[in-house]
């Protein structure tokens, strides 16, 4: 058996132990409105900025486009 697959192994041994060892405990939790406004908000946020990201790297082929076919001429 290799040296990495015996410490792969103890890797493994070592986090199930300690999965096995750690306790848990459950806590509900509410979300109030003003929260989930504010999460609302934040995911409309998200959104917009990925799309930005997005039309911004479509731009940025386009121009890299652009400058190849003019330096290739």
């Amino acid at each position: 058996m290799s040296d990495a697959m015996l410490l792969l192994m103890l890797g493994q041994a070592g986090v199930r132990r300690r999965f096995l060892t750690c306790p848990m405990k459950m806590v509900g939790s509410t979300i109030s409105r003003a929260e989930k406004g504010d999460q609302d908000k934040e995911s409309k946020e998200e959104s917009i900025l990925a799309l930005l990201g997005i039309i911004g790297t479509i731009l940025n082929l386009i121009v890299i486009i652009f400058v190849y076919i003019y330096t290739t001429l």
